[in-house]
């Protein structure tokens, strides 16, 4: 893991950024430069990618959110939320999430950094992922409130060209749109 952990922070000085996030984007989707004029309104949200070792794999933490009457019913992503007042930075705001809804042990986490912030249009979300590991796979004890359910997947799965995907998503009664996503 520590070999690992060296070279995702080394890497991570070079990532290519919002050319990258455009790559799973959906179709109608305006390039980033063209959503900047609504960062300054926009909630502040970070989410944990958490990287840990679990059987001879390198595992990353996805949750399922529940289905409820909202933008995000349902979908899967990293932990995370809602910065709030009492955070420092969004960096605590993402550990403090991942513990809320996973369990995850902050003393068992180092922070390796942070990638380039997301713009979510439906809602006025800008998220900041941040990158960690742990040495050991996390307890995880799930929030059902907001946790439907927990997915492991491998880092090799997730680089995988074969299992994304392209579906479509109705994102109102009157509106579908062709959409990535990993399977």
């Amino acid at each position: 893991m520590d070999e690992f952990a060296g070279r995702l922070k080394e890497s991570m000085k070079k990532l290519p950024g919002h050319s990258a996030q455009e790559k799973m984007a959906p179709e109608h989707r305006l390039p980033s430069e063209q959503w900047e004029r609504y960062y300054a309104n926009a909630k502040k949200g970070g989410v944990l990618i958490l990287f840990y070792p679990f059987g001879n794999a390198i595992h990353t933490v996805l949750i399922q959110r529940p289905t409820y009457d909202g933008v995000h019913s349902g979908q899967v992503g990293f932990p995370g939320g809602q910065k709030e007042n009492a955070d420092k930075d969004i960096i605590e705001t993402a550990l403090r999430e991942a513990k809320e809804e996973v369990g995850v042990d902050l003393k068992s986490i180092i922070v390796l950094g942070q990638l380039t912030e997301l713009y979510v249009p439906p809602s006025n979300f800008l998220i900041t992922p941040v990158v960690a590991c742990s040495f050991y796979r996390p307890e995880f004890i799930i929030d059902k409130k907001e946790v439907a359910e927990i997915i492991e997947p491998t880092v090799k799965e997730l680089l995988n060209e074969k299992a994304i995907g392209v579906t479509s998503l109705r994102v109102r009664d009157d509106i579908s749109i062709q959409a990535p996503y990993y399977d």
